[in-house]
């Protein structure tokens, strides 16, 4: 499932994302040789630009967009490209197995809970945690991932709500 809101568009832009969207130049880049399995993470917002700060209004069309969406069991090495003009970030949440992505309730500050969070992408130009990835820049983080479905999330004030969610299953 694609976490879009307001649906998503064939590739077309001109600058090689969805229909409406219209990505950056990427300033950096994860190392070329990660451990275990690459899944690339597109962060992106439509409809903004550089100029825009602060929080994001509830209803801004995003997208957080995984590639590949089924990987095997072990080490995984997600790669968080932020294709928007806002800060985003990847955190990682695992998914019970009644539950679907984009069940989680946002709490007053615009954010879902990140309790048993497996860990994040959320620095800029490295691994990890950190403030945030940068418009136009990249961050990873590679765990140890164990048979199950788990949420990826951006997890930043209303971009879950506003459609910043994806399953990821691991057999």
């Amino acid at each position: 499932m694609l976490g879009v809101a307001g649906g998503s568009g064939p590739p077309g832009s001109m600058m090689g994302g969805p229909a409406g969207y219209h990505f950056p130049t990427l300033s950096c880049a994860a190392p070329v040789s990660l451990p275990g399995t690459t899944v690339t993470v597109t962060l992106a917002d439509m409809g903004m630009t550089r100029m825009m700060g602060g929080d994001a209004p509830m209803g801004a069309v995003m997208m957080l967009q995984a590639t590949p969406q089924v990987v095997a069991a072990g080490k995984v090495s997600l790669v968080a490209q932020n294709r928007g003009w806002r800060t985003h970030e990847l955190v990682v949440l695992p998914l019970a197995r009644a539950a679907a992505a984009g069940q989680r309730v946002p709490g007053a500050d615009g954010k879902v809970s990140e309790s048993g969070s497996l860990g994040e992408a959320s620095a800029s130009c490295t691994s990890g945690a950190g403030e945030g990835i940068d418009s136009g820049a990249v961050g990873w983080v590679t765990l140890q991932l164990s048979p199950g479905r788990y949420e990826l999330v951006c997890n930043l004030k209303n971009h879950y709500a506003n459609g910043m969610y994806q399953e990821l299953d691991v057999r």
